[in-house]
């Protein structure tokens, strides 16, 4: 792979998106966006964009309420950067982890996989392809 950083990609969950929202907006002095999801992917997922440029140093994320995923301790996901995320996801359970959710597209944007760490901290892979 690539030399690439490894974290690209994060998530802030929330309760209440219009709170949340209202919140990074007036603190940051920005416009969040709010992300559109691939079709059939509509399980109550909600997502805000922060302000960034895909092609640019750093990493960008999001705001998400999503049914399950609670906001406080814990409520922040890490993306980490693969070649392919289905075959790193294969690698978590003989690490010590656990799959949560198995490679999926999620459009333009590419595919993830969400996993448990040896800790039971979740994580996130993601792969163009």
């Amino acid at each position: 792979m690539a030399e690439v950083n490894s974290v690209n990609w994060f998530e802030i969950y929330v309760q209440d998106m219009a709170r949340a929202r209202a919140f990074y907006e007036a603190v940051f002095d920005i416009a969040l966006e709010a992300l559109k999801l691939p079709d059939g992917q509509d399980d109550g997922l909600e997502m805000w964009s922060f302000p960034g440029d895909m092609d640019r140093y750093g990493a960008n994320g999001a705001l998400c309420h999503m049914p399950g995923a609670p906001s406080g301790p814990g409520g922040s996901l890490v993306y980490f950067a693969c070649e392919d995320c289905g075959a790193t996801g294969d690698r978590v359970a003989a690490a010590g982890g656990r799959v949560h959710r198995g490679k999926m597209s999620i459009g333009e944007y590419g595919f993830i996989v969400l996993a448990f760490d040896s800790e039971g901290n979740m994580i996130g892979l993601h792969s163009m392809q």
